[in-house]
């Protein structure tokens, strides 16, 4: 079989639409669809092509893997997940495309971060940030410095997570105006917001509930800033703001915005936004007695059973 540039066309056309769809509807809604196609790249990378397009393919490849690697933890199933992650490592590099691999790097360190392994997420956001300065992309490197922030604040360790967002920051405004590669233009200012308040709520959390005050209107500005094409991260973004109205004793709207998220989440085929309700049940349990507290409880509990 000769394989030509349409036929790796067609193949990257459908994990951008894939992706997309993820974004939008949560990883359990494509993971079906992105099994289908493993045979495909796979009957591909057996076919006849010169040098360049089977370096474009195996890159192609690697990111079939990466985001079936990426759905299989939005469905929960992270052995599956950390298997693509791998596969994905290999291809990409093949392919010899350095930002392809900081963005594996950064997926695999995100689901070591929701599973609450910092020290093994901030072992991946290295080998990402030397991936990134090799393909010399200032936005990348902004990204990963982000996710390190929050990979210090699970570990309790206020000043480097300072320290890193404050890096993650000047890397952004630094990247503003240059070349973006596919892959991290997702990261907009809203997602910037977004990480920003993400780190201070752990902060608020694990070492100081004073860093509510902080992570509050960050997230009110991202959440303010995601239409309805990023609904996952909307609601990921908004059981965070619970969770510092919940700290901060706040019970009514930790109510309102509870509620409100797990109204955006029932729409959503996502294990995350499920498991995110953990920090919230935490939080509003240190206050059960406040009447709010215990409705939005008996909300949690309900999702969690049904969604």
């Amino acid at each position: 079989m000769s394989v030509g540039q349409a036929d790796i066309d067609r193949l990257e056309g459908v994990i951008a639409a894939l992706r997309a769809r993820d974004y939008r509807e949560g990883g359990g809604s494509c993971r079906e669809l992105l099994r289908v196609l493993e045979p495909y790249g796979a009957a591909l990378r057996r076919g006849m092509m010169p040098e360049s397009l089977a370096r474009r393919l195996a890159g192609v490849v690697a990111d079939l893997h990466n985001l079936k690697g990426w759905t299989e933890f939005d469905s929960g199933r992270p052995a599956r997940a950390e298997w693509h992650f791998r596969r994905a490592l290999e291809f990409a590099a093949e392919s010899g495309n350095d930002d392809l691999v900081a963005n594996i790097r950064y997926r695999l360190g995100r689901m070591y971060l929701h599973h609450r392994s910092p020290a093994e997420a901030l072992e991946q956001f290295g080998h990402g940030q030397f991936a990134a300065r090799q393909a010399g992309r200032p936005l990348p490197q902004a990204i990963l410095s982000a996710n390190e922030a929050w990979a210090y604040a699970l570990l309790g360790d206020a000043r480097q997570a300072l320290d890193k967002l404050s890096l993650a920051s000047e890397q952004f405004a630094g990247s503003l105006g240059d070349a973006v590669p596919s892959w991290s233009a997702f990261f907009t200012a809203t997602d910037m917001a977004a990480m920003i308040g993400t780190v201070r709520t752990e902060l608020a959390r694990i070492v100081d509930v004073r860093h509510s005050r902080e992570a509050i209107p960050a997230l009110v500005e991202a959440i303010g800033g995601y239409g309805p094409d990023m609904a996952r991260s909307r609601s990921l973004t908004m059981i965070w703001l619970a969770v510092d109205h919940a700290l901060e004793g706040d019970l009514d709207s930790a109510a309102e915005v509870g509620v409100a998220a797990m109204d955006i989440a029932y729409g959503i085929r996502s294990a995350r936004t499920r498991d995110r309700l953990r920090p919230l049940s935490e939080s509003v349990r240190k206050r059960v007695g406040d009447i709010d507290a215990r409705d939005l409880l008996d909300r949690i509990a309900t999702f969690r059973a049904t969604a």
